[in-house]
């Protein structure tokens, strides 16, 4: 089992930035395969923001924050980072952490745990 708490969330003004965290306690990245970040937006689906694969180190982002958001993890303490720039109102949302133990087959869909997620709001 894994468990995931998302930190780092709040309120920031619009362009401003935040940096999320995820930590991970339990089997931790024993058989993990991947980890990302998803948002979802009140009203709207949870959907896909960035994600991390370890065996080959890809990083795969929504067109939407390529070029803004980067995902990253600090080896030493088990952590996922997901570091947003240039934040957008349209960007406030509950992000949360997932993690991944099966055979992978797609950034989009399959993850096997999640966290409780992060509230961050992009003021105008």
């Amino acid at each position: 089992q894994v468990q995931l708490a998302e930190s780092g969330g709040g309120v920031v003004q619009v362009g401003g930035s935040l940096k999320l965290s995820c930590a991970a306690s339990g089997d931790t990245f024993e058989k993990s395969v991947a980890m990302a970040w998803f948002r979802q937006a009140p009203g709207k689906e949870r959907e896909f923001v960035a994600g991390i694969r370890w065996h080959d180190g890809a990083r795969y982002y929504a067109d939407s924050v390529k070029g803004r958001f980067t995902i990253s993890r600090d080896y030493a303490k088990d952590l996922l980072y997901l570091e947003m720039n240039s934040l957008r109102p349209e960007e406030t949302a509950v992000y949360y952490c997932a993690d991944r133990e099966r055979i992978w087959d797609s950034w989009y869909s399959n993850w096997d745990y999640w966290g409780r997620g992060t509230q961050v709001t992009v003021s105008s």
